[in-house]
């Protein structure tokens, strides 16, 4: 087996065992060996979908360093809660599957605290069945809606195609603190938060991951890399504007947005933290090995021309949100970094 195989396997075999790796950092990584070298922590929380990405790149970049290692802890509390965290001044860096929303933008300014938001990767989420299933072909954005409406009238396959089974679905999806959550409802549905109330929900994706592989009747959603993870007991369902314009979640298709639950993916730092050299060379480190080792995870990188501009963002440490408290769903990423760019 060759050496990128390998990597690959074992960036795999971390998204499978995450509640026991974030068990074990959490009882080891804050104490004096994680130390950095000038005594401070570099500290992280957030987004589920974004933590195997940074700690993948914060080991690389501790191994980089002779001893003292630097220290990063990084904690896992959903996008939301994440950002209850850095808006109190609690954590450096927020890892965020959506963008800062305005109340959010409101909590940091009262706090006094500035942030520069990078955006990191780009993934595809993924509406998954168990590979098990095998009548779900494909479904568009108006099916979609159907089946999550908090006032749905879906209860059984059969009420979405005559020749589904006379069995009731069981949805599985992202918790209330997620950005996982807060992007599949706006796009879905056209407002964020907004969901039927029958749906199994956690922040722990393997164990959604783990419901909807052992159950034929089940449909969920989970972010791309997460469901490489388990691709073997699952099936990814096509997703389009209509059931037959469909596409399949892929590397390709979240690059070009040509599948419509593609998101970017973003880390927020907190400006005052940017000053210290441990942070700033972190953040220069992430975003520069970013491109190189994300697809062995299941993410897709962003095109060069968007990481350049999260490096002159960190490196002018431009404050504030291109979003300004909106949502992603709104307009793609790079169309929204062009006008600011050519008036720079």
């Amino acid at each position: 087996m060759n050496q990128s195989a390998l990597t690959r396997r074992a960036a795999l075999r971390l998204l499978r065992i995450f509640p026991l790796f974030l068990f074990m950092i959490s009882l080891f990584l804050p104490v004096g060996s994680a130390v950095a070298q000038n005594g401070q922590m570099i500290r992280m929380d957030g987004s589920n979908t974004v933590y195997p990405l940074s700690e993948m790149l914060a080991e690389a970049f501790r191994e980089s360093h002779p001893s003292p290692k630097p220290g990063i802890v990084i904690g896992v509390s959903g996008t939301g809660g994440g950002f209850k965290k850095f808006c109190r001044g609690e954590i450096d860096i927020a890892n965020a599957s959506r963008p800062i929303l305005e109340d959010e933008i409101k909590a940091c300014a009262a706090a006094g605290i500035e942030f520069i938001e990078l955006p990191v990767a780009f993934d595809a989420l993924t509406v998954a069945v168990s590979a098990n299933n095998d009548f779900v072909g494909s479904l568009s954005l108006a099916d979609l809606k159907k089946l999550w409406s908090p006032d749905s009238s879906i209860r059984f396959w059969r009420d979405m195609r005559p020749d589904w089974p006379d069995k009731p679905i069981h949805f599985y999806g992202a918790g209330m603190e997620s950005g996982t959550f807060d992007f599949f409802t706006e796009v879905v549905m056209g407002k964020a938060r907004s969901s039927r109330s029958d749906v199994t929900a956690s922040d722990d994706y393997n164990m959604l991951l783990a419901g909807i592989a052992g159950d034929r009747m089940a449909l969920g959603y989970v972010p791309y890399a997460y469901f490489l993870a388990h691709k073997k007991s699952l099936r990814a369902v096509p997703i389009g504007p209509d059931a037959a314009h469909a596409v399949m979640p892929s590397v390709a298709a979240a690059s070009d947005a040509s599948y419509p639950l593609s998101r970017p993916l973003f880390i927020y730092v907190n400006a005052k933290a940017a000053a210290r050299h441990d942070v700033r060379n972190f953040i220069v480190f992430f975003l520069h090995q970013a491109p190189l080792s994300i697809e062995k995870l299941g993410y897709m990188p962003l095109p060069e021309a968007l990481y350049a501009y999260a490096r002159e963002r960190m490196q002018s440490r431009q404050t504030g949100s291109i979003y300004e408290g909106g949502h992603a769903a709104s307009r793609p990423l790079n169309e929204m970094i062009k006008p600011r760019r050519m008036g720079s």
